[in-house]
């Protein structure tokens, strides 16, 4: 019993020795610097800054098919990384890059619109997730979609 409360009085005594020495001693002036040069980047973000925001392929045909290249630049400091886009419904179809822009750089997404079925005004959303400041993005598209004629029954 007494051997078993000299080697705790001991573990104890040792800690409390070893926990004297001040963590800033052991922290680096190049560590700091590093640090801090790491902490003042947290807040950059890459900027998505579109040309056009939404675009209007005006009066169309149901059963056409358009596109339509929207144009946008990174105007942050750091790499832009798009991971994904999507349409808000299955008839807008976005194609983006796969690749990071770079700060300054532009590059282009493509969205389709296959207007079958899609009869009078019609306004859908691309949600695009990239790692800007939102997480999200969205761009739109417009289109008056003529109807295509009914197909008279034929008479007895």
């Amino acid at each position: 019993m007494k051997k078993g409360i000299l080697i705790l009085a001991s573990a104890l005594a040792f800690s409390v020795v070893a926990c004297k020495q001040k963590a800033s001693d052991k922290v680096s002036n190049e560590e700091v610097a590093e640090a801090a040069e790491r902490d003042a980047k947290v807040g950059e973000f890459p900027v998505m800054k579109f040309e056009e925001l939404e675009h209007d392929f005006g009066s169309i045909n149901e059963g056409d098919i358009v596109r339509h290249t929207f144009k946008f630049t990174n105007e942050g400091k750091t790499p832009l990384v798009i991971t994904n886009a999507k349409g808000s419904c299955g008839c807008t179809v976005p194609s983006y890059p796969k690749e990071p822009i770079a700060p300054g750089a532009t590059s282009e997404m493509v969205v389709k619109f296959n207007s079958n079925g899609k009869p009078n005004q019609q306004t859908k959303t691309v949600t695009i997730t990239a790692n800007t400041e939102t997480g999200t993005e969205k761009i739109k598209i417009r289109a008056s979609v003529t109807p295509k004629p009914k197909k008279e029954e034929a008479k007895s």
